[in-house]
């Protein structure tokens, strides 16, 4: 069965750089396949705190990571500067599911393509909780059009 075609960045909504580091690297010259679950984690959480409002150490209802998968199509390496595109290609009362690309600087084509999916809770109790309104708002922003309707 043949690969997707590999995303491009008009397939995302919301846009952050992301600095590699000297330790995201591997013995194989590259950026390790375990830190572009890094770079997922940190583009989603901090359109959560900027666009809504999400408060990391007070907010009463958080996202915890469900799920994530990544597909690999082109290396990165330190000290390359990185692109991540955000969107959301699902998004309930309690969940959301972002499609995140991961991409050089500069190139349209992603280097990486993944999906991060979050299940909000009520800090308190760890129990599924309705998304709070600011930041269900938010992420109905950045929904991509091909999962509307």
């Amino acid at each position: 069965m043949p690969r997707p075609a590999p995303p491009i960045r008009a397939d995302y909504r919301w846009f952050c750089d992301m600095p590699t580091r000297w330790m995201d690297n591997d013995v194989y010259g590259h950026v390790n396949n375990v830190t572009y679950y890094s770079y997922f984690d940190t583009a989603a959480n901090r359109y959560l705190i900027e666009a809504g409002g999400l408060d990391i150490h007070a907010t009463p209802v958080v996202g915890f990571v469900v799920e994530s998968t990544c597909r690999y199509m082109a290396p990165v390496a330190f000290p390359q500067a990185l692109i991540v595109g955000v969107r959301v290609d699902q998004l309930t009362a309690k969940s959301v599911t972002y499609g995140i690309g991961i991409f050089a600087d500069g190139a349209d084509t992603a280097s990486a393509a993944g999906e991060f999916v979050h299940v909000f809770v009520a800090r308190a109790s760890g129990r599924a909780a309705s998304i709070p309104d600011d930041i269900h708002s938010a992420l109905e922003r950045i929904v991509f059009p091909s999962q509307v309707g």
